[in-house]
């Protein structure tokens, strides 16, 4: 029987994480909080769940040879450098050339993960999630959580002085 495995987040890493779980004849189950692929790759005006976004001029500062999964490289047409939707459509095609997206569970807000009370011998893991208000319970052989080092927004405007006047705002808004 495959080792069950639990991929927290559906972007860069995670769904590199589902395919490589596949490749190793392992059981993915991937968790996204949100209704699409793409973590930070996925543009919107508000980020109303509290995570970073790209901004909307956003373009790589890695050429794509560079970026690219090492099993999927850009189609020749895409450009060297590449604003953010571009990167999030080459997202989209490798998910959907490796069919990952059926190992994703969208909407999914994962609560917690625990060690089991037998952790010591199975090394099995816990995870709660909630999906439209209803909580789930699972156990999974390991866990992997690729929610990436940008999940939160990183502003320490309380060690600029002055950021409390009108004068500081306009400055700041307008780099």
């Amino acid at each position: 029987m495959a080792k069950k495995v639990a991929v927290i987040g559906a972007g860069v890493s995670g769904l590199t994480s589902i395919k490589c779980c596949l490749d190793e004849d392992l059981e993915p189950t991937c968790f996204e909080r949100s209704n699409d692929i793409g973590g930070l790759w996925k543009y919107t005006e508000t980020a109303e769940d509290g995570m970073t976004r790209v901004y909307w001029s956003l373009v790589t500062n890695v050429c794509k040879e560079m970026s690219c999964y090492s099993d999927f490289p850009f189609r020749e047409d895409y450009p060297n450098f590449m604003i953010h939707s571009k990167f999030l459509q080459y997202l989209q095609e490798f998910a959907e050339h490796f069919n990952l997206l059926k190992y994703i569970q969208f909407k999914t807000t994962v609560c917690s993960v625990t060690k089991r009370p037998d952790f010591s011998t199975t090394g099995q893991w816990e995870v709660v999630t909630e999906t439209e208000g209803k909580q789930q319970r699972a156990v999974f052989d390991a866990v992997m959580v690729c929610t990436g080092k940008f999940l939160s927004p990183c502003l320490p405007l309380e060690s600029f002085p002055g950021r409390q006047s009108r004068r500081f705002h306009l400055l700041y808004l307008q780099e």
